[in-house]
């Protein structure tokens, strides 16, 4: 038995490829984590990183000298590698941030938008079964740009107590100084509710695991979030014949080995490229680092889905809305069909590995179908804008009665009098 699928289009409900199953026993595990640590503080975060993480810590947070002693451990090739993506992932979301504006009427009135950072944002980066200072870079910017003048960032401890050490060192390369050894759903709560050593913050962003979605899930609007993300995807569009049948299997890999929930989709119209890649898959798998996950990502979630159309394809893509969509077609002005796609990768070369660390677009991509009406992360999404309205008597006096009259086809007739009571005051 092959570890990926091939199916043809009528034998496979499309719609099941956006779904994660919702297990309603972490829904109750997250909800009791939240309200313990609202009501115990940094006792119940202590408690929590015994139970889950097997690690005994005295101090949530991390001491300075221990995020500038893990900078100076930067290798110089790494850290070489590390400001080059920060140069390239910093251009690109300059061109992100908004500005204040209004305009002004003959008449003296003003109306415009005024653009201000979020006050204080977390940021969460995971532990675990792997760590992400990609991540860190990809949520830490957009901030940074967008003058957001608080960001603390937690992440799970090791065995020593502390988040990964590449992981502190570039926080403190980035300037950012409050660091807490903290994670899972018990983080989430912290930053939302604040503890003796966490201060509240606005927002939550950054990628977790299933505890750690549900639990910004369930925070939302006591503060922000970007997203609810789900397992990573990719969904690769292809039909031209020339592009090697490598290509289109490494890339395919590059999702199923995050986790065993990863989603990774071939759409092609191209039979033997179809059959080429699920034997080469077969053979490559076994001989790969993580290819536990791989094989479970690849058995649960793989498809191949032969198409007789690059349309019924195009289709599928916008069905779908994947978190990474690859183009790997003839025509590439078909990428003007393309509806719903969280990150677009156009052509061979474009691998999605260059999104996740270099390009300069972000990485923090809605999945699970969100991106039929989210975006992926941006300086926008630490900005806040407030309407700014200044009224000259004369535009009220022109528009004052239209006005009245609309808020009593509500029947507000508070509204209708605020309005009349300025009309006969001259």
């Amino acid at each position: 038995m092959s570890l990926i699928e091939i199916v043809q289009l009528d034998k496979l409900p499309v719609e099941e490829l956006k779904k994660s199953p919702v297990d309603p026993s972490i829904t109750a595990q997250v909800s009791d984590i939240i309200s313990t640590v609202i009501n115990f503080g940094d006792q119940a975060l202590f408690d929590y990183t015994s139970r889950f993480d097997k690690v005994q810590i005295d101090s949530i947070r991390v001491p300075v000298e221990k995020l500038q002693d893990a900078e100076k451990k930067i290798s110089s090739g790494t850290r070489s590698i590390v400001e080059g993506a920060l140069q390239n992932i910093r251009n690109f979301h300059r061109k992100q941030l908004s500005q204040s504006w209004n305009e002004q009427e003959s008449n003296g009135t003003v109306l415009g938008e005024i653009v201000r950072p979020l006050d204080r944002v977390g940021i969460y980066i995971p532990g675990g079964k792997a760590f992400y200072p990609s991540s860190l870079i990809m949520n830490a910017v957009p901030a940074q740009i967008a003058n957001v003048p608080s960001i603390a960032v937690t992440s799970p401890p090791g065995e020593n107590g502390y988040p990964h050490e590449l992981v502190l060192g570039i926080c403190s390369l980035l300037g950012i100084y409050e660091v807490h050894a903290v994670g899972g759903a018990q983080a989430v709560a912290a930053l939302a509710y604040g503890t003796e050593s966490i201060t509240p913050v606005c927002k939550i962003t950054g990628p977790g695991n299933r505890f750690v979605a549900e639990a910004k899930r369930q925070v939302f609007g006591i503060v922000g979030i970007d997203s609810v993300a789900g397992p990573s995807e990719i969904l690769i569009l292809h039909d031209d014949p020339s592009v090697p049948v490598e290509f289109i299997v490494r890339d395919l890999l590059t999702q199923a080995e995050h986790d065993e929930e990863a989603r990774s989709v071939l759409v092609t119209t191209q039979e033997q490229v179809a059959l080429a890649v699920q034997k080469r898959i077969d053979e490559l798998v076994p001989i790969l680092p993580r290819n536990e996950i791989i094989t479970k990502s690849l058995q649960k979630y793989g498809r191949i889905i032969l198409v007789d159309t690059l349309d019924i394809g195009i289709d599928i893509v916008n069905t779908i809305a994947p978190e990474h969509l690859e183009l790997l077609v003839c025509d590439e002005k078909r990428l003007e069909d393309i509806r719903n796609a969280g990150a677009i990768f156009v052509g061979r070369w474009s691998t999605e590995t260059v999104g996740d660390y270099f390009a300069g677009p972000n990485h923090t991509i809605p999945t699970g179908g969100a991106a039929r009406y989210g975006s992926p992360l941006s300086v926008r999404d630490f900005q806040k804008h407030s309407s700014y309205i200044k009224y000259s008597k004369e535009k009220l006096f022109q528009e004052g009665e239209s006005i009245a009259t609309f808020a009593e086809l509500e029947e507000l007739h508070a509204h209708a009098a605020a309005v009349r009571e300025r009309l006969t005051k001259e």
